[in-house]
């Protein structure tokens, strides 16, 4: 009669802590779901016609392929605390690298020659 009161107590409490931890698991997965202010929005100008690029932000795709004669734009929201733009030119293999800034912005990739540029203006929103 007391082992069996014993395992009822026992049982109350293993119920009792799982109940506890499963509603913490809970909240702390409520605090993954945030969300960031800021928009970018990506300008690749003429100057890439013909040419294979690849676009990244961090690790996401957002295009690859061979560049049109007209301008290429994206707009993206802003998902993680900070953001890489990578730019790959498929023919050489050079890679690109630019920090984006937390608010957002506007930015401009061109090309001058064999290399690269890339201009931020901030964002007025």
């Amino acid at each position: 009669m007391v082992f069996n009161a014993v395992l009822f107590f026992a049982v109350l409490f293993i119920t009792a802590l799982f109940l506890y931890l499963a509603y913490t698991f809970k909240r702390d997965a409520d605090k993954a779901a945030i969300s960031y202010k800021g928009r970018y929005h990506i300008e690749v100008s003429t100057d890439f016609a013909g040419n294979g690029l690849s676009i990244y932000v961090n690790d996401s795709l957002l295009m690859d392929g061979t560049m049109p004669d007209t301008l290429v734009s994206f707009d993206i929201n802003r998902f993680a605390e900070e953001h890489a733009l990578l730019i790959v030119d498929k023919r050489t293999d050079a890679v690109t690298p630019f920090n984006l800034s937390k608010e957002g912005g506007k930015i401009v990739v061109k090309k001058e020659g064999s290399e690269i540029i890339v201009e931020e203006t901030p964002s007025r929103f």
